[in-house]
């Protein structure tokens, strides 16, 4: 009897979560919402942009190998440069997948081996190589988030 007591106090005590109580939980998981989407737009952006310089330099890499195993090499001459394009380096199985970086793009056979090509990496936002090495590639600190229209790398020299 004493517990049929007790357990009819307990009902009675306690309280359900009231709209004003509810209400403020989701204003505040809005305010969250507001803040977080657009960061990790950035986040996205910003991966896209070093997915490209990756590939780039998955590119120079396989170039070195491929002039390193073929001195004189069976590559395309572009006036007086020698060079190989992209389309080679994956033919002849020095490169499996260049990502976004287009096939024609070209490598010069240059040392350090330069690459050449324009690349788009998201919707309208787009990063040149003119004539750029690995280490000009990592000495890019752009975030591809701050981008709008073409970036441009350089070779410095």
């Amino acid at each position: 009897m004493f517990k049929k007591l007790l357990n009819k106090k307990l009902l009675k005590n306690q309280k359900g979560l009231t709209i004003v109580e509810l209400l403020a939980v989701i204003v505040i998981l809005a305010i969250i919402a507001a803040i977080a989407i657009p960061a990790i737009g950035n986040i996205i952006e910003n991966s896209r942009y070093n997915a490209v310089k990756a590939d780039a330099i998955n590119v120079l890499n396989a170039a070195q190998l491929y002039y390193t195993d073929n001195p004189k090499g069976e590559s395309t001459v572009s006036g007086t440069e020698k060079q190989v394009t992209v389309e080679q380096l994956e033919d002849a199985n020095y490169l499996e997948s260049a990502g976004k970086i287009p096939k024609n793009a070209s490598v010069k056979i240059d040392n350090p081996k330069k690459l050449t090509t324009t690349v788009n990496f998201s919707g309208s936002k787009s990063v040149s190589f003119n004539g750029v090495t690995i280490k000009d590639i990592t000495n890019d600190d752009q975030k591809g988030s701050k981008i709008s229209g073409e970036h441009l790398i350089e070779h410095k020299k």
